[in-house]
């Protein structure tokens, strides 16, 4: 189910623009998904990726432990050792 907002944007501001801030926020806050967010701005997914790169927001939301452990296993891999855990 979808709600509908409207608002009155201050002079200057294109409703383009508001789209665009309202969806990387509600992506960023994790509220929507990537694909709905690129959406709802009218952009294609991946170029909604590449601004939200711009605008240093990740795309990949990554915990540092879970990559680390990504990391181990690749380099096991690499190596031949990939019985353990």
């Amino acid at each position: 189910m979808s709600n509908t907002l409207t608002i009155e944007l201050p002079a200057g501001i294109e409703p383009q623009e508001a789209l665009l801030l309202l969806s990387m926020k509600l992506f960023e806050e994790g509220h929507v998904s990537l694909g709905y967010a690129a959406e709802m701005a009218g952009y294609a997914k991946r170029t909604y990726m590449e601004v939200l790169s711009r605008r240093g927001i990740p795309v990949v939301d990554y915990p540092p432990e879970e990559l680390d452990r990504e990391v181990d296993a690749l380099e096991r891999l690499a190596r031949g050792d990939a019985s353990r855990p």
